[in-house]
């Protein structure tokens, strides 16, 4: 399909797309879900799933593959976006006065399921690991898959119950700050091991990533900093855009992923400035609603249940995921807690919090599709543990007493940070969410 062809499909799809994210979402809400569980649920009910299995002619004609590629590539600059977004509101205040028990539940909340999801990554390599993927690197991805808590959903959920500001909210906040910045170091020695062949390659790139770091904080923050200081508004939302599209090109050049690059550059941009905040404002105001629902949109196209209805086996491996996802995650957190002095309820509710995977656990399964490191069967289970355990957080919170009040932000938040919190799972305000110095 030539470009003059694929121009008019893409100009019917992509609305189409935009709409049914935002039913999805919509539904959610209604359900009192952050919108993420609904995007991600549209996206597996219009691929092939069920559209592309009872109604083939009309994907075929409103999601060709030349079309769907399109999409895909501006979901994935989205999340490259966003990625920035989510590094440039990083702040470790959070940690200030619960070090010892966030580092102590993240960790354990870390460990047990790496522990847990590797037995599982062993037992699942025979059947279900794409031929050729070395069984060192498929185990080890698993066990990060089982691993994760998705940071921007979790602050969605805590500003959606109302407890943003309780200490239950910030120290779920803590922990999952500790807990993603481990998480992004984990994907990235995955990526780094399956892309680097050799453990000297391997090796080499993680080298590399730590002198880029290095060299993002200690040369490139201040440069920018002195850079920006009298720009305005839009030269400064260019040079931002660009600066995030040149540093995920060196960490993909790297072997670390793009999304990587993209974080790194959010950390080390500049704070305070009025100009700054309005180009990330502006930068939101475009990506959040329009691009990185896409993102969710082609994840969840990309899971196909009918692969599963084929093989009754394969219902009895997502069943072992999700005891391995709830018992290692949620059980290791609560346990940790419970252990740090928390109360059960307290604790109890904790470990739900950190069960939640949403956002994040997207971009290291989308990661590891793209790697080849698992196949379609496999991405679609992760896909489906993904959804019912970011689904089952708000209501099991709920029922151990916290926050029964939906969809009001934390004291102090403004309507206009409500109605960003909305459009999607990031936190409602910069000031708000996790920033680092």
């Amino acid at each position: 399909m030539t470009v003059a062809e694929a121009m008019p499909r893409l100009l019917l799809a992509l609305p189409l797309a935009i709409a049914v994210c935002r039913a999805g979402g919509a539904a959610a809400r209604r359900l009192r879900q952050p919108p993420v569980v609904g995007e991600i649920a549209a996206g597996i009910l219009i691929g092939p799933s069920l559209l592309g299995g009872t109604w083939s002619a009309a994907h075929s004609y409103l999601l060709p593959p030349a079309v769907l590629n399109h999409i895909e590539i501006l979901g994935q600059l989205g999340l490259l976006t966003f990625m920035f977004l989510t590094g440039s509101t990083l702040d470790l205040r959070h940690l200030q006065g619960q070090g010892r028990v966030a580092v102590a539940v993240s960790q354990a909340g870390i460990l047990v399921p790496l522990l847990l999801g590797g037995a599982l990554g062993l037992a699942m390599y025979g059947p279900l690991a794409p031929e050729g993927v070395n069984r060192g690197t498929f185990t080890l991805f698993v066990a990060v898959a089982m691993s994760i808590t998705a940071f921007p959903v979790l602050a969605r959920i805590l500003t959606d119950r109302g407890i943003y500001r309780s200490p239950l909210g910030g120290l779920a906040m803590a922990c999952a700050a500790v807990d993603d910045i481990t998480a992004w170091c984990l994907l990235a020695l995955v990526v780094a091991v399956s892309r680097g062949g050799t453990p000297l390659d391997s090796l080499t790139a993680a080298a590399l990533v730590v002198l880029y770091t290095a060299v993002m904080l200690r040369l490139v923050r201040p440069l920018l900093e002195k850079a920006l200081r009298s720009r305005s508004g839009p030269t400064v939302l260019v040079w931002l855009f660009c600066g995030v599209c040149l540093s995920s090109l060196i960490t993909d050049w790297i072997g670390v992923h793009a999304f990587f690059g993209a974080f790194a550059f959010g950390v080390v941009t500049p704070r305070g400035s009025d100009a700054v905040e309005q180009a990330v404002g502006a930068l939101r105001s475009v990506v959040v609603p329009l691009l990185l629902p896409l993102f969710f949109l082609t994840a969840g196209m990309h899971a196909d249940v009918a692969v599963l209805a084929a093989d009754p086996a394969q219902w009895l491996w997502l069943g072992a995921i999700l005891v391995v996802a709830l018992s290692g995650k949620w059980g290791g957190a609560t346990a940790a807690a419970r252990l740090s002095g928390l109360p059960w309820r307290q604790a109890l509710a904790l470990g739900a919090l950190m069960n939640c995977r949403g956002l994040t656990e997207l971009i290291v399964l989308s990661v590891g599709l793209d790697l080849g490191v698992i196949g379609q069967d496999l991405f679609t289970m992760l896909v489906l543990m993904a959804l019912l355990t970011t689904a089952i957080t708000a209501p099991a919170v709920a029922a151990f007493g916290y926050g029964s009040r939906p969809r009001n932000g934390p004291a102090g938040t403004t309507s206009k940070a409500s109605d960003m919190a909305e459009e999607s799972a990031e936190p409602p305000k910069p000031d708000d969410t996790v920033r680092s110095g």
